[in-house]
């Protein structure tokens, strides 16, 4: 069935095919037992399926990465898919509109993506009063939705000065994200990665950790990585996970490589820059994660990103030390089924 609308979908412009598709799936959540048959036909509960992560209860480990909501306008929308959880942003604290379009492109040969999207989001100001309509109408659930907070720098501002984007939109965030997320490793906003160095990155963890722990009850803060970090580079991320304190990892960001790519090269010189995700990024984000794990002693979580698209891929993470899987691109061309599908594998 999803063949024929993805088949659909690919005729529009993959950005609008997104809006045009999850704006549907919203009208049809709008109306209560429409919700109900679409939460019957996705959602795949198994009390089996819970984790506990870094002091939060997953109601299955199979969540949505960072980038697909952006303003965490689908919540309710995404839950009814089976989520067990959802990371919104990269939030800003200004607005900001990303990149000029043309900016995400299909490569359906490889079932990859390539986006240089630029952190286009709502602002933090905006997505924080979102989140807190949305968290006061989903509180008396037993097992709600675990929401992380992506966040980043505004693309104006200055390397010397990122920290305190990122400490101001964990402290305006702080109340309705379960969880936090530095992202520092994307390649769609000019210098970003430059971030990854060992001392900008450890003035960056460390302010927020400083506010984290000045408070009553502090929130899991994540790192997400590049995959395309050399050894020495990995070595520096082990070493501040525990000097810094960090709960966990994201492994991994999208690629600025293109090897192996079986789409014709003259296309991919054509969309020129951004970051590559989907099947191709597998084997790269799955050394990075072996290597993290071993290197960490399993002394730290981590959630596994890149080339997700069945049960059998969430396996080889979990099986490589992963906590939890996020999926993207799969969702894109496996389609609303995902999260039920690696759920049932996973019950297996």
């Amino acid at each position: 069935m999803y063949s024929i609308l993805r088949q659909i979908l690919f005729c529009l412009p993959p950005e609008k095919a997104h809006y045009v598709s999850m704006n549907l799936l919203k009208s049809g959540c709008s109306i209560s037992f429409i919700k109900k048959i679409i939460e019957n036909q996705f959602c795949f509960n198994n009390s089996s399926l819970e984790k506990n992560v870094f002091g939060l209860n997953f109601k299955n480990p199979v969540g949505l990465g960072a980038g697909f909501d952006k303003n965490a306008f689908y919540l309710n929308e995404l839950e009814a898919l089976g989520f067990g959880f959802v990371e919104i942003g990269t939030v800003t604290p200004k607005a900001q509109d990303g990149n000029p379009q043309q900016r995400l492109f299909r490569l359906p040969k490889d079932k990859a993506l390539i986006n240089r999207m630029g952190f286009n989001n709502d602002g933090v100001d905006v997505i924080k009063q979102r989140l807190y309509n949305w968290k006061n109408k989903e509180a008396k659930k037993d097992c709600p939705l675990i929401v992380g907070g992506n966040i980043g720098k505004n693309k104006a501002t200055e390397n010397n000065d990122a920290w305190k984007d990122y400490n101001l939109c964990f402290t305006e965030l702080f109340d309705v994200a379960d969880y936090f997320v530095v992202n520092v490793s994307s390649p769609n906003t000019p210098g970003l990665r430059e971030l990854q160095d060992k001392e900008m990155l450890r003035k960056i963890l460390s302010e927020l950790q400083n506010i984290n722990q000045g408070k009553s009850s502090p929130k899991p803060l994540l790192l997400k990585i590049a995959p395309d970090l050399i050894l020495s580079q990995l070595d520096d991320i082990v070493a501040l996970t525990t000097e810094v304190a960090l709960d966990g990892l994201v492994i991994a960001n999208t690629t600025i490589s293109r090897e192996n790519l079986i789409t014709d090269k003259t296309e991919i010189e054509r969309i020129a820059n951004g970051g590559l995700s989907g099947k191709p990024l597998k084997q790269k984000s799955d050394e990075v994660l072996q290597y993290i794990h071993q290197q960490t002693k399993n002394n730290i979580s981590i959630i596994a990103s890149g080339g997700i698209f069945n049960g059998q891929d969430a396996k080889d993470k979990f099986n490589l030390g992963a906590s939890l899987v996020q999926v993207w691109t799969g969702f894109i061309y496996e389609g609303p089924a995902i999260a039920m599908n690696i759920c049932k594998e996973l019950k297996k």
